[in-house]
């Protein structure tokens, strides 16, 4: 069965030692609660021209920038459904339009292979985006280790913590198990702060009381500069996960 989600939001970002994680965790302990997820592995697979153009764009900081990718949030079979988004940012803001298929169906459509079962604004959105980038294909696995927390006080306030970032460039499908070269030191973790308008108070004195800045990285463009620094990655087969 198909159905369609769409998100629009500021998604701030911040990198965290072990300490500085462990002190948050404790400073969300009486104010946010893991959601219904709990702890997930999150498996990605990025699309992208053979020349990298999505990621190479959105490097250059433009003010419009996009990424197509698909998602699964657990090991998953061909019949299991997956997630395929496409991932925008206009002037900050973040907008997410995401579309729900059996993994063999969305494969297959993204390969140009089948048409998309059921019409959709969304559908139509990656569509384009399919066609616009002539040859886009899949280029990079990356998956990690997400811990995602609610408010207790009902605020609209989403934040996420990921650690253990792998990445590969072969074996790319979402069958496949969980297994890359680390894209960032594995003792530091992504802090994502996801709300509609401003951070909370309390966020920001703590933020500002341990020296935490705001940075732009992306997994995936992360990446892709350790991709082209180094050469092809090792991606040694040594991290597996169920």
């Amino acid at each position: 069965m198909t159905y369609l989600n769409t998100f629009e939001r500021y998604e701030i970002k911040y990198i965290l030692t072990g300490d500085q994680r462990s002190r948050l965790e404790y400073l969300m302990s009486d104010r946010m609660k893991i959601d219904r997820y709990g702890h997930s592995t999150i498996r990605n697979i990025y699309y992208d021209t053979d020349d990298y153009r999505l990621i190479r764009n959105s490097l250059d900081k433009p003010v419009y920038k996009e990424k197509l990718r698909v998602r699964s949030y657990g090991r998953i079979s061909g019949e299991d459904d997956v997630f395929v988004e496409l991932k925008k940012k206009y002037d900050s803001v973040v907008y997410k339009r995401r579309i729900a298929l059996p993994e063999h169906t969305a494969s297959g459509w993204l390969a140009g292979e089948e048409k998309l079962p059921t019409g959709s604004q969304i559908g139509d959105e990656i569509e384009y985006v399919r066609r616009f980038y002539t040859g886009i294909k899949p280029k990079a696995y990356i998956s990690y280790e997400r811990e995602a927390y609610y408010p207790t006080d009902g605020e609209d306030l989403r934040i996420t913590l990921d650690s253990n970032i792998l990445a590969r460039d072969y074996d790319l499908s979402l069958l496949c198990g969980v297994y890359g070269s680390p894209v960032i030191d594995r003792d530091l973790t992504i802090l994502e702060v996801k709300v509609p308008g401003a951070v909370p108070m309390w966020l920001i004195r703590f933020l500002d009381k341990n020296g935490i800045k705001k940075t732009s990285i992306s997994k995936y463009g992360s990446y892709y500069r350790n991709m082209r620094q180094a050469g092809p990655a090792d991606n040694e087969r040594g991290e597996l996960y169920a």
